[in-house]
């Protein structure tokens, strides 16, 4: 079976590729999470969402694309030059609101449960600031991350930290928790119903 063989990437993806590769920009999400996140934001019907990691803004096209119009996505990213293909490319949708911030001090100012989707696609609120990430989640939402199985762009010693990672979200009984050996290696995290 080929994954993407029925996926059609969304229309504003091409630019957007195009100028990431001009840039030179290396940490972009693949089409398979892409196509995932698309999914996920469909099951969110006037979804509040965040993606932590903007970078060029190939994920934020995906999860636009699944988003119903009346949600609306937060994407915050500490790179400006690469934040701005997305403002080129995504700007104009007005769903989107784009956030040059640190992601540890944008999660600090969030409320709790504020969030339908966390999508943590860069260290914080990943590998820094974890729990301040998944307590934004509500009840049923999700928290995803991908990048969980070797990247070449890793820092050394970053290895030790991906089952470090998995095993917190394990053994956090707030959530239930599948990782996935597929794509960069996913894991998603959905927030109990509350008893």
């Amino acid at each position: 079976m080929n994954d993407l063989h029925s996926v059609a990437p969304p229309q504003s993806l091409s630019p957007i590729l195009l100028s990431t590769q001009q840039l030179g920009f290396s940490m972009a999400s693949e089409p398979l999470t892409g196509s995932l996140l698309r999914t996920l934001a469909a099951t969110k019907p006037s979804g509040r969402f965040l993606e932590i990691g903007t970078g060029t803004g190939i994920a934020t096209a995906w999860l636009l694309e699944g988003m119903d119009a009346t949600s609306t996505l937060t994407s915050v990213d500490t790179n400006p030059n690469a934040q701005q293909i997305a403002q080129e490319n995504l700007g104009h949708d007005a769903r989107l609101t784009l956030v040059l911030q640190d992601g540890i001090e944008f999660l600090q100012q969030q409320a709790s449960e504020s969030f339908d989707i966390v999508f943590a696609d860069a260290m914080p609120g990943k590998y820094e600031g974890l729990e301040l990430a998944l307590r934004t989640i509500k009840p049923g939402g999700m928290y995803v991350i991908d990048d969980l199985l070797p990247q070449p762009n890793w820092p050394e010693g970053h290895a030790a930290k991906v089952p470090q990672l998995l095993q917190t979200l394990a053994s956090d009984l707030r959530f239930e928790l599948t990782s996935m050996a597929w794509a960069s290696g996913l894991a998603i995290a959905v927030r109990k119903l509350k008893q």
